[in-house]
């Protein structure tokens, strides 16, 4: 019976384009695992945005000379083309400045400050010496306290996992002047995390499934729970639903509350824009439902604890004060099943920085290369359970070696001698022992590759789905056809009937990970209709007057399915291309000095 799979996608910031670090975290994992959902026949709901508040979308407008909105309006339209070029097939990728999750966001928070878990706090907020502005946590950096490390955020020590306050950090200073901040006395709405810690505690402890790294640090994470501010000194965000706050511009609630909302309020827009306003019901109150969250890992506890206890304070007791959710809100919202994160993505041994000009953008990658190889590299060689390193010489060898040389050579000398010989999928004789054996091999990836999809482990189900492509080579250079194909036509044929339904399955397995050579391969191969696509962008209308684009496609025009194909004999074959290209070394250089220009 079909699952409904929530695939929830980390939002990224609207301050700026989005480097490959970036897609590497919360990008290619995550569609990967919807593609081999939805292939799969699941009702998959993939939804996420631009996370257009906070500091620093504020600080990019006023480094630009613009406001907040033109800064949000234009980085939204980049990272959304970026996404779409890259194949990210969301069903939703909206903003957070929309009306709808605008409201969405108010009722949590008065629900929440209803049921007692917000609290008004007289605290230091931190403000920057030259601007006078707020400072958000993680644009502020001192020495721990605890253990010394001279690079420890506002908010948490990297180096020993311990939660902070930038009042705690010993010489803090802003990371965009290098001034310390000034600290004063103001009013702030807290989240009384604490009164979470023992039912996150019990609960997080109870996900045997989560990746190692994810389930401890967050298990640590509780055991100094402090309530935490969400509100800023901003006059950029959500404001405050609250009367008292209706004509004040000075205070908004902050973005990383928010923010995880999106993830709510985004199915509700999806489900509104369908003429369905009822259906994300089937994702969020359906107990057999399961959500997966995809980020980097320094957003972990915001998706493994924050998140969770929102959701759990809500609705604790079946009441909520707001209208977005209507009918049906006493029912509990599904909490996180499995919390993907990753591991952080270097660049030639340095960390990512686009103010240090240490960067590839997802656009100007995509400007020079196709998608494809990006996607395999950041699959094969990415930082899904740990730190990995970018550099222009491997991914030149692994798009080489093994992408061009392994899979594109199969497809290749398949396709082009078949079409040659035959023009259509010849008609096979008796199959030997070895013919069966590798076509059953084959298709049994279907089955192996789908439990280390199943269990986000996607180096390893691409790994066995190239080894799947290297046997089929291995059995082509053995049975050496064109020789064969010279003396015996039928036995000749008969080869080149089980490489080509190899190939046909090899299609499938290969989609989640390399969606656009898959639906060429799929072309080539005489089928007709999208394998797996297309992505397209569509535009909506607010009350306010106001429009947004959203990324999302019609994926009930899918025709691939996770399942052994039918290859019918004499169906007529496409002339076919190479799937990739052959890089020339050069490129190294060349990109290495288009780096340090």
């Amino acid at each position: 019976m079909p699952e409904h799979i929530l695939v929830a996608v980390a939002w990224p910031y609207a301050n700026g384009p989005r480097h490959i670090g970036h897609v590497a975290g919360f990008g290619v994992p995550s569609d990967i695992f919807a593609r081999y959902h939805r292939l799969k026949g699941n009702y998959v709901l993939m939804v996420s945005g631009t996370d257009e508040h906070g500091t620093p979308i504020t600080i990019a407008a006023e480094k630009e000379g613009v406001t907040p909105r033109q800064v949000a309006d234009r980085y939204s339209q980049v990272i959304g083309d970026d996404l779409y070029n890259l194949g990210l097939s969301y069903d939703t990728f909206t903003r957070t400045t929309t009306l709808n999750h605008y409201h969405v966001t108010q009722d949590i928070f008065k629900t929440l400050y209803e049921k007692g878990y917000i609290t008004r706090q007289e605290t230091l907020g931190a403000f920057s010496a030259t601007t006078g502005r707020t400072l958000p946590d993680r644009y502020i950096e001192g020495t721990c306290p605890l253990c010394g490390y001279h690079e420890a955020r506002g908010d948490q020590c990297d180096n020993c996992g311990h939660q902070l306050d930038p009042i705690d950090l010993v010489n803090p200073r802003s990371k965009i002047d290098g001034q310390p901040p000034v600290f004063r006395e103001t009013e702030h709405f807290f989240l009384d995390l604490p009164a979470f810690a023992d039912r996150l505690s019990k609960w997080i402890a109870k996900q045997d499934h989560w990746r190692p790294n994810v389930r401890s640090f967050s298990l640590n994470f509780i055991k100094e729970l402090k309530p935490r501010a969400i509100t800023r000194d901003l006059e950029w965000g959500v404001p405050i639903p609250l009367p008292e706050y209706e004509q004040r511009d000075d205070k908004r609630i902050y973005v990383w509350f928010d923010a995880v909302i999106g993830y709510l309020s985004a199915s509700i827009e999806w489900a509104n824009n369908r003429g369905t306003p009822d259906a994300w019901r089937d994702w969020w109150q359906n107990r057999q439902a399961r959500h997966f969250y995809f980020m980097g890992k320094d957003n972990i506890v915001f998706h493994t604890v924050i998140w969770p206890a929102q959701l759990m304070g809500v609705f604790s007791d079946g009441h909520y004060a707001g209208s977005a959710i209507g009918a049906f809100a006493e029912i509990p919202l599904q909490l996180p099943h499995n919390v993907v994160s990753s591991e952080f993505l270097t660049m030639e041994g340095k960390k990512f920085s686009s103010s240090r000009g240490v960067v590839i953008y997802v656009n100007d990658f995509l400007s020079r290369y196709d998608p494809d190889p990006l996607r395999y590299f950041l699959t094969i060689a990415g930082p899904e359970n740990q730190d990995t390193d970018f550099t222009w010489a491997e991914f030149v060898r692994r798009n080489n070696d093994e992408l061009v040389a392994t899979w594109g050579n199969l497809v290749n000398r398949t396709l082009t001698n078949v079409y040659k010989n035959f023009g259509v999928v010849p008609t096979p004789g008796e199959l030997t022992p070895a013919d069966s054996a590798l076509i059953a091999t084959i298709d049994a990836g279907f089955t192996t590759c789908g439990e280390l999809l199943e269990g986000a482990r996607f180096k390893a189900a691409l790994t066995e789905t190239m080894r799947l492509a290297a046997l089929v080579n291995s059995y082509l250079s053995d049975q050496e056809p064109w020789k064969v194909l010279k003396q015996d036509r039928e036995r000749g044929a008969t080869i080149w009937y089980v490489a080509l339904r190899c190939v046909a399955s090899l299609r499938i397995l290969f989609t989640p990970f390399l969606p656009f050579s898959c639906q060429r391969l799929h072309t080539y191969l005489g089928y007709d209709g999208y394998l797996a696509g297309p992505l397209k962008f569509t535009e909506h209308n607010e009350a306010n007057g106001m429009s947004h684009r959203v990324l999302t496609g019609d994926y009930t025009t899918w025709i691939g399915r996770w399942a052994i194909p039918d290859l019918p004999v004499g169906q007529q074959l496409r002339e076919p291309q190479p799937l990739f290209k052959k890089l020339d070394e050069r490129v190294v250089a060349e990109e290495l000095a288009r780096m340090e220009a």
